[in-house]
């Protein structure tokens, strides 16, 4: 169950529509683990994983689903 960020606060990021939403964070998730994978970073046991990072920043506004 996702406690943080809340559903709720995504959804108005991308209008209410909630495919909108899973395909901007696969997106930007893989974005960041390839980032990852390329550039030989190193993950620590603590560290976000790449889906929760990309929906914390689609709700802060880094990362905006385009107007199609």
């Amino acid at each position: 169950m996702m406690i943080e960020p809340p559903i709720e606060s995504l959804l108005k990021r991308t209008g209410n529509n909630k495919y909108k939403l899973c395909i901007l964070a696969e997106k930007r998730a893989k974005e960041i683990a390839s980032k990852v994978f390329f550039e030989g970073a190193q993950t620590a046991p603590g560290d976000k994983k790449e889906i929760t990072q990309a929906l914390e920043e689609i709700e802060a506004g880094i990362v905006v689903p385009s107007e199609e």
